[in-house]
C-alpha cells in the first residue's frame, strides 16, 4: 500500500470514529435530565401590623392624700386596637400599639359614699421590645418589655366638681404568640401588664385635693395579624 493510500485510510477511520463519538455525545446530552430552576423564596416584609379586640383591666386601687381609709375602683373596657411591628432580625422586633379606651372612677373604702367620682379617656401608646421564637412552625410565641406613656383626656365628673388625671409614665410586660394561617395571616393573642400610677387633682363639695390612682392594668388582646 502506498503512503498516500495508507494516510487516506487514517484519516477516513479517524473521521468516522469523530462522528461517533460526537453522535453519541450529542444524545447523552440530550437524554440528559435538565434540573429546573430552584424556587425564589421571597424573604419576608420587616413590617406587620395587627387588629386587635382589646379588654382593658385595671386593677382597683388608689387614695386621696388626707383621707384615711380611701379607696378607688374602675371600670373595665373592651376597645378596639391597632399596632404596628417591625422585624430588626428574625427574632428581634418592636411593637407599638395604638389606641383609646374610656374608664368610670368611683369611690372606695370611706369614699365609697361618693359613688361614681367621674370618668376619664386613656390614650395608652405602648413601645415593646420583643423576642419571637422561630422553631414551633405555624405557632410563634414570643415575650416582650417596654415603657408606656399615657395620656389622660376628655375627664368628665360625677359626684367631683372636677377632675384632672396627670400624664404619666410606666413600664410594660409582654406575653403572647401569633399562629400564622400562611405567609402573611395569622390570629394573634396578646397579654400585656403594665405599671400605671398616675397623680390626679379633684375638688369635691368646694374641697381641693390630690391623690394616687393605681391603675396597673391587665391588657388582654384578640385580633388578626398581617405580615406584610
Amino acid at each position: 500500500m502506498s503512503a498516500r493510500l495508507l494516510g487516506m485510510s487514517v484519516l477516513a477511520a479517524a473521521t468516522l470514529a469523530s462522528g461517533m463519538v460526537g453522535g453519541a455525545s450529542a444524545a447523552d446530552i440530550a437524554s440528559m435530565p435538565v434540573k429546573a430552576p430552584a424556587p425564589v423564596i421571597e424573604a419576608p416584609s420587616p413590617w406587620q401590623i395587627r387588629v386587635r379586640a382589646l379588654a382593658v383591666l385595671p386593677h382597683d386601687g388608689g387614695s386621696v392624700d388626707g383621707v384615711p381609709g380611701s379607696d378607688l375602683s374602675y371600670s373595665n373596657s373592651v376597645v378596639p386596637e391597632l399596632d404596628i411591628t417591625y422585624y430588626f432580625t428574625e427574632n428581634f422586633a418592636a411593637e407599638l400599639i395604638l389606641g383609646v379606651t374610656p374608664h368610670d372612677i368611683d369611690g372606695g373604702g370611706s369614699l365609697s359614699g361618693l359613688g361614681k367620682i367621674g370618668d376619664v379617656w386613656l390614650l395608652p401608646p405602648t413601645l415593646t421590645f420583643q423576642y419571637h421564637f422561630t422553631n414551633f412552625g405555624a405557632f410563634k410565641p414570643y415575650i416582650g418589655a417596654g415603657i408606656n406613656y399615657t395620656v389622660f383626656f376628655d375627664e368628665g365628673t360625677g359626684s367631683a366638681d372636677s377632675l384632672d388625671v396627670k400624664d404619666t409614665f410606666g413600664w410594660a410586660l409582654q406575653i403572647g404568640f401569633d399562629y400564622m394561617l400562611d405567609q402573611h395571616w395569622g390570629i394573634n393573642v396578646d397579654v400585656k401588664k403594665l405599671f400605671l400610677k398616675p397623680d390626679f387633682d379633684v375638688t369635691v363639695n368646694g374641697t381641693p385635693l390630690t391623690g394616687t390612682a393605681d391603675l396597673d392594668p391587665w391588657i388582654v388582646g384578640l385580633g388578626v395579624t398581617y405580615r406584610f
